[in-house]
């Protein structure tokens, strides 16, 4: 059966002089529960992980599993610079219960593949038996992942699909050709679930889904109808938020006060909306809240 999951990308709450706010993120977590979504990303890009240490970073996965467990995956993400981290991390998150992993390549300094290959080894090692998958964001990390080096990860106990961001619906074909027919492909961009499915993925990692989820539960519907009719009508109401909303946290933050979630705000450097932009999302939240 072709699936259409949606996993949200969740941002992570802080008090307005940059502090981590425990309780927001937990309302946070509690509101993405009732979503419907198959599950939740937790200390991804959204989640504003580079801001964020080892002592919050477990506090915060305590939160997300409490809160979420019961209601959908939690797949934790785990990507630093080195492997040495990266594992410390994933020690810290399996103790605390989470099974599933993502990790963004080594990032700042550009790798080889071969040096790409030996930190996921070690993170895969580190999982046990829990389930990997590998984080490509190359405008991000400056640190690429061909479709012939995702073949090998692939290859490693535990890695079971790849999260793909800031790449086009050719790249998710072009890995789709090549690696095994069980392995999930997720994209990063908010919009393209019925593109990228299309394509060969399995569903989309959405940040946006975090504030407005009914549009996108919508259109995971209307794809698996099949009904083409439902599927442009639901793509517009996804278009619409995403345009008005898209990967900026500070907008998806000025959301959650709209819906009366939590009063919260960025820890990177994030410029907040503009008094235009507070209008505009309050008025798509509202209509597709």
């Amino acid at each position: 059966m072709t699936r259409y999951d949606i996993l949200t990308a969740i941002p992570t709450a802080f008090h307005s002089d940059g502090s981590l706010d425990v309780d927001g993120s937990r309302a946070i977590f509690r509101f993405v529960g009732q979503s419907g979504n198959e599950g939740a990303f937790v200390l991804g890009t959204t989640g504003e992980f580079p801001a964020v240490d080892a002592a919050e970073f477990s506090s915060l996965v305590e939160a997300a599993v409490e809160e979420l467990a019961d209601r959908m995956r939690v797949i934790v993400h785990v990507g630093r610079p080195s492997a040495f981290e990266a594992v410390r991390l994933t020690h810290i998150a399996r103790d605390l219960g989470v099974t599933e992993f993502a990790a963004l390549t080594p990032y700042y300094l550009r790798s080889s593949d071969d040096a790409i290959f030996d930190y996921f080894q070690a993170v895969s090692d580190a999982v046990g038996d829990g389930r990997l998958y590998v984080y490509i964001y190359p405008a991000r990390s400056g640190n690429p992942v061909t479709p012939e080096l995702l073949v090998r990860l692939a290859q490693l106990p535990n890695i079971v699909g790849a999260k793909i961001s800031e790449l086009s619906l050719e790249d998710i074909a072009a890995y789709r050709a090549v690696v095994p027919d069980d392995f999930d492909l997720y994209t990063g961009a908010d919009r393209d679930l019925i593109a990228a499915v299309d394509a060969g993925a399995q569903g989309v990692v959405s940040g946006v889904s975090s504030v407005t989820p009914k549009p996108f539960r919508a259109l995971a519907y209307a794809g698996r109808s099949g009904d083409a009719a439902a599927i442009a009508a639901a793509q517009a109401d996804v278009d619409e938020v995403v345009s008005l909303i898209g990967g900026d946290m500070a907008r998806m933050k000025e959301g959650y006060r709209v819906l009366g979630v939590t009063d919260t705000h960025c820890r990177m450097a994030i410029a907040e909306p503009t008094d235009a932009q507070r209008a505009d999302v309050r008025r798509v939240v509202e209509k597709h809240r």
